[in-house]
């Protein structure tokens, strides 16, 4: 499989994970999913869940199961947003590395392909989904509105080299009907 096949995600969302919609969960065939915890769920350093994100992870726990694998070394911080999240979770995961993604898979006991990997990053999330067959939704990263400016080089660099290695910031799998939600 080529580089640009495996940063390619299936589904892009335009906007946070609060624009996934347990519709769209469904359209895709997914019974599962493993949230990216940093930047996918909560601002970087935030130590708690938003109350929009419990609602969403309430809303999408009815129609999948839900697992966060993080790369974040915090077992404290980790585990308080899981813990607030009511969501089992594993930290350490060093994605892209499939050991702690297909050791969640296992636990929800659902085969790869009916489980979503969702992260903001591709070189991590998308691309440890990817090399384990798991379906992989981007979404954007959360940001700390109250964080002074900071700038992303390192994804930056990111995008640039999957554009050039021809990943589309348009999923592969892209035809959910009402995109113009987002």
């Amino acid at each position: 499989m080529s580089w640009g096949a495996l940063l390619q995600p299936d589904l892009v969302i335009h906007g946070s994970i609060l624009n996934l919609t347990p519709e769209m969960v469904k359209q895709y065939h997914l019974k599962g999913l493993v949230l990216d915890v940093d930047e996918t769920l909560v601002p970087l350093r935030v130590p708690q869940a938003s109350a929009e994100l419990i609602h969403w992870v309430e809303e999408i726990g009815q129609v999948a199961s839900l697992w966060l694998v993080s790369n974040n070394l915090s077992l404290p911080r980790i585990g308080n947003i899981a813990k607030t999240l009511n969501v089992p979770y594993i930290t350490g995961a060093a994605k892209p590395s499939r050991r702690k993604l297909r050791q969640a898979v296992t636990a929800m006991n659902l085969p790869v392909e009916q489980v979503g990997m969702v992260g903001d990053r591709l070189f991590t999330d998308v691309l440890a989904g990817n090399r384990l067959g798991m379906f992989t939704i981007l979404v954007e990263p959360i940001i700390d509105p109250n964080a002074p400016l900071r700038s992303y080089p390192i994804r930056n660099l990111e995008v640039l080299l999957s554009q050039a290695l021809g990943v589309s910031m348009v999923g592969k799998q892209q035809n959910f009907k009402n995109l113009d939600k987002f």
